[in-house]
């Protein structure tokens, strides 16, 4: 073997190895994070929810015949992590699915039981009741952007948590364009939403500063205000150890200013340009993205999509470690999830709204899965009533 050769070898075994090795510390960075037990039960229940959701999602899909079959959601099975195959999720939450066979084309369907649709249009109520809030939250939105713009497939990503209506483009986009407005992009089939009023970013003041208010105007609150002027709450996991040096970063960094997410760019003649105050309005911008979803949660790979539009150039999984009193991270059900920690107690928000609380009853019937069924005997009499409707239900074909 020539040397050039085996140069050009260990070349490439040498970067093979320091990209191994790069993954395996960050893998263990994530692992290594102080774990919130309420979180981490909080989180087992939902990654079920969202399996749910992804096949309710589908069923709904067809506005005519609102069904699936088995043999297209067993095609799927893998995508949507049903780990058992389709039937055998699908038996597990008897309250929210109904199998039966189309005596048409003699294979099992699926669809949502009474109880389920129920929910689902609760949930459309509540969102059509809160369309000026979704405004706002919206405006709110682009206005953390450096060019009041963002990219239309990015907001996509977020409908849900924004807690838009599915059809926003017409009812919200479509119906206030004095306020926002579609503009086509430089690639193909992509288009950004754009801000038209000019509204001035000192308009809106951050979820954050009204903390700080409130903290100010409690009785007894004898904290300098110079302490709270730039600080953000914290909480950390119980048992979580912190050290003396932990202690003393965690102060230096809450008195240290910084650009507020409403102010655009980072003001380095006001602010500097340190490591800090750009960490600093990162974590300020994430913050208030969290306080305008529903749920204040979000999965990490979807605030990724609005790093280059609200200018933040660091890691922002990394953020989430890095500031366990804030955020919390979850990577229960295959997902990097994130919380602002915050906004919950033992487990439910603290301040919550209607779309939320909808929300919770269909996590209150995943939560059940088989438990509350009727007896046996009256059960056959509901088969009966189905096989008199024409839905004839799995195992009594």
């Amino acid at each position: 073997m020539g040397p050039h050769i085996f140069r050009s070898i260990s070349k490439r075994y040498h970067y093979l190895n320091m990209v191994v090795r790069c993954k395996t510390t960050s893998s263990q960075y994530v692992a290594s994070r102080a774990r919130d037990p309420t979180f981490e039960k909080l989180m087992d229940r939902y990654k079920n929810l969202l399996k749910v959701v992804a096949v309710q999602d589908l069923i709904l899909a067809n506005p005519r015949n609102q069904s699936v079959s088995l043999e297209f959601l067993s095609r799927l099975s893998q995508k949507l992590h049903l780990n058992r195959g389709a039937a055998s999720f699908l038996r597990k939450y008897p309250h929210i699915f109904h199998i039966f066979y189309d005596p048409n084309k003699t294979q099992p369907f699926c669809k949502l039981t009474d109880t389920a649709i129920h929910i689902v249009c609760e949930e459309a109520d509540a969102i059509h009741a809160s369309l000026p809030q979704v405004v706002d939250r919206l405006v709110r939105l682009l206005s953390m952007a450096n060019s009041k713009m963002l990219p239309l497939r990015a907001i996509y990503k977020v409908w849900r948590e924004l807690g838009l209506p599915d059809n926003f483009e017409d009812c919200v986009i479509s119906k206030n364009s004095h306020i926002f407005q579609l503009c086509d992009a430089y690639e193909p089939n992509t288009h950004f939403l754009k801000l038209v009023d000019d509204i001035p970013r000192n308009h809106f003041r951050a979820a954050v500063d009204e903390w700080r208010v409130t903290q100010c105007c409690k009785d007894g609150y004898s904290v300098d205000e110079t302490e709270i002027k730039y600080s953000f709450k914290h909480s950390y996991p119980p048992g979580m150890r912190l050290r003396k040096t932990f202690k003393a970063k965690v102060k230096e960094w809450q008195r240290c200013p910084y650009t507020g997410p409403y102010e655009g760019t980072l003001d380095s003649n006001k602010y500097g340009n340190t490591a800090i105050a750009l960490e600093k309005r990162a974590v300020s911008i994430i913050h208030e993205f969290m306080t305008l979803t529903v749920e204040k949660m979000v999965e990490v790979e979807k605030i990724s999509h609005f790093r280059k539009w609200f200018g933040i150039e660091l890691n922002v999984r990394d953020l989430f470690l890095d500031h366990p009193g804030i955020f919390y991270l979850s990577t229960k059900g295959k997902r990097h999830t994130v919380f602002l920690r915050e906004a919950y107690e033992r487990g439910c928000l603290i301040d919550p709204n209607p779309v939320y609380t909808v929300r919770r009853k269909l996590l209150d019937f995943v939560d059940m899965g088989r438990r509350g069924l009727p007896p046996s005997s009256l059960r056959q009499k509901v088969d009966q009533i189905h096989n008199e409707d024409g839905d004839f239900p799995l195992g009594n074909k």
